[in-house]
């Protein structure tokens, strides 16, 4: 007579085999991962810095040296972290001063569950980093989600911000942005995004499968594209509280910055904006919307690109910004 295998005996083998798995997948990650810092600092150097504000830490990297130009404050969207810049700070450290970092939920910085995950966290993220470094001018390069935070800081703070760097991002509702899948899906109220997040928060597969396939669709280097999926995916599972905060009011962020349009258009710094042409979300239609509501402001598209811009062509990216923005042609008011 063969033993009967009760229903919870079931769920207990596959609960085992699914942390088993788990546990493979985090190993194969951290040996990556921890390959890949090495690699790194024998080839750049840079400083790590832990940044306070309201008794958390903030992990921050510092290229390069101070000098008589701006510093430039290199600021990551959301999924990522501050290895989106890898490949573009290290070409800018001979001759500015970078510091690049991961906002409060991020990366390596804290993440405390009880916490409000908004625009205006990321802002005072900003400003901490700013007042620890003591930067008196600074070029904010931001990305995607970042784009919020560091213009909304960019309007309060006038006279420390020498330049603006747009890459791929967003700010207010246009036409032609689009939203990712996973942003999408999330940030979308309704029974479809709660089932979402409650089958990600507990199971570390799911949420690893579809965070690989954003982001994978985010990279058109196919070189480059292995690489940083495998290290975004390592800091991904820890990310999710922040990811699922800045979701859930994404919406009425963007909503709200309806009305801050025109301080765009009396804005009097430059701005250069660097977009992929491949990127299908933060498009060329809405690269155009911001030339176009920016009186100093230059637009450059980049080809074989896509949304993450800076990993794909860091080359063009670099020698885009390295000499912005000290030349005086960049300050000219368009007609």
């Amino acid at each position: 007579m063969k033993p009967k295998i009760s229903a919870l005996s079931i769920s207990l083998l596959w609960i085992l085999i699914t942390l088993f798995l788990q546990g493979c997948t985090a190993n194969r990650y951290n040996t990556f991962v921890a390959a890949y810092e090495n690699s790194f600092r024998e080839r750049v150097s840079y400083k790590t810095h832990h940044v306070p504000r309201d008794g958390l830490s903030i992990v921050a990297r510092e290229y390069g040296a101070k000098n008589d130009k701006p510093t430039y404050v290199m600021l990551h969207g959301f999924p990522d972290s501050l290895h989106l810049y890898d490949r573009v700070a290290p070409l800018l450290a001979k001759d500015r001063h970078i510091i690049a970092f991961d906002f409060i939920g991020w990366g390596d910085s804290d993440k405390p569950l009880q916490h409000r995950y908004d625009v205006a966290s990321l802002t005072r993220d900003l400003d901490a980093v700013v007042d620890y470094f003591k930067l008196r001018k600074v070029v904010l390069v931001m990305h995607d989600a970042s784009g919020q935070p560091g213009i909304d800081w960019a309007l309060e703070h006038s006279e420390k911000t020498a330049g603006l760097v747009l890459l791929d991002m967003y700010y207010a509702a246009m036409p032609t942005l689009k939203a990712p899948e996973a942003i999408d899906l999330f940030s979308t109220p309704g029974l479809r995004r709660d089932l979402s997040v409650w089958a990600t928060r507990h199971s570390d597969r799911l949420w690893l499968s579809r965070f690989k396939a954003q982001i994978a669709n985010f990279i058109e280097n196919d070189a480059q594209r292995p690489r940083f999926v495998k290290l975004f995916a390592h800091q991904s599972l820890a990310i999710r509280p922040a990811f699922y905060g800045l979701n859930r009011v994404l919406r009425e962020e963007i909503k709200q910055r309806q009305a801050k349009q025109q301080q765009l258009r009396e804005f009097k710094a430059p701005v250069r904006i660097i977009f992929g042409q491949q990127d299908p979300y933060m498009n060329e239609g809405v690269a155009r919307a911001f030339d176009a509501l920016f009186p100093h402001s230059e637009l450059f598209m980049i080809q074989q690109a896509g949304h993450f811009v800076q990993i794909d062509q860091p080359e063009q990216v670099a020698n885009l910004m390295r000499y912005f923005p000290t030349s005086n042609k960049h300050s000219a008011r368009k007609k």
